[in-house]
């Protein structure tokens, strides 16, 4: 098994993926805020699969949060995370400070265009230039050749294929991971209280709902839509937004065809979760 190096600075993590490289070795990156589970360990045997030296980096961005208060209480364990890291054969772990991350002075923002004006984008303003910025600054200092995402976040997925572009790094989503009871495994999940925990799940059911509905030939937009929020109001859940889109561009669809998402989020005791399911699978 790989010994695991830990890195706090961008001199340490730098020197050595670019030691990495001069030996020839192709570097896979797991971008992720820590609170590692079961869904993270996927991502990570997935980037083991695709190249022969695997970083993590752990990093709670503060420039993605709108809200002071779920900083704040964004779940930090990183002890545990290296103990997992390790236990995978991760090569590499980054846990940088702030001001590693964003040096004084630095004022760099990437603007990921329209797309992140939308759902995600609308409820929570600057937080998709905040993944986009950060996401690119991780890999101005790990010089990933592979980046490996969860499709649980399928807008954010999109955007970094987008800002990643130019850039001859493959970006490769991985099936969002479940729950027994369907719930998407999240680092935010051990925020619900066992009440709201057990009503969470009317968001992957009102998902599945809205998708069955279209396969027995329900098209109407605002008849699919009803159904599913209705589904996660009753639970409780009070809904940011809950719609069929275009998987590329994330606007909503006129005439939902197979291949679209169908794409929500919605509170749960106070903990706000997203979800999205594949139009016909």
């Amino acid at each position: 098994m790989a010994e695991l190096t830990v890195c706090s600075t961008t001199e340490e993590m730098t020197t050595l993926s670019r030691s990495w490289i001069a030996e020839g070795h192709t570097i896979a990156v797991v971008p992720t805020m820590g609170a590692l589970h079961r869904g993270h360990v996927v991502l990570i045997r997935e980037a083991l699969r695709r190249a022969n030296r695997v970083v993590v980096t752990v990093f709670v961005n503060p420039t993605q949060f709108d809200r002071a208060t779920d900083l704040d209480a964004y779940p930090r364990d990183l002890a545990a995370d290296l103990t997992t890291c390790e236990a995978e054969g991760v090569h590499a772990v980054f846990a940088p400070s702030v001001a590693e991350v964003y040096p004084q002075g630095a004022t760099t923002s990437v603007d990921p265009g329209p797309i992140a004006d939308r759902l995600e984008g609308e409820h929570r303003p600057g937080h998709f230039s905040g993944v986009a910025t950060v996401v690119l600054r991780l890999f101005e200092i790990v010089s990933p050749h592979v980046a490996v995402f969860g499709e649980k976040d399928a807008q954010q997925l999109a955007i970094v294929r987008s800002v990643c572009e130019p850039r001859e790094i493959d970006i490769v989503g991985v099936p969002t991971v479940r729950e027994s009871d369907g719930l998407a495994l999240s680092s935010r999940n051990v925020q619900l209280d066992p009440v709201a925990r057990q009503a969470a799940t009317a968001l992957p059911r009102a998902l599945e709902s809205v998708n069955d509905a279209w396969i027995a030939g329900l098209a109407g937009i605002d008849e699919l839509r009803a159904r599913g929020i209705g589904i996660i109001e009753e639970a409780g859940g009070e809904v940011d937004y809950l719609d069929l889109v275009d998987p590329a561009t994330f606007l909503p669809c006129s005439s939902p065809e197979r291949g679209d998402l169908i794409v929500a989020a919605a509170w749960f005791g106070g903990v706000r979760i997203i979800d999205n399911l594949q139009l016909g699978s």
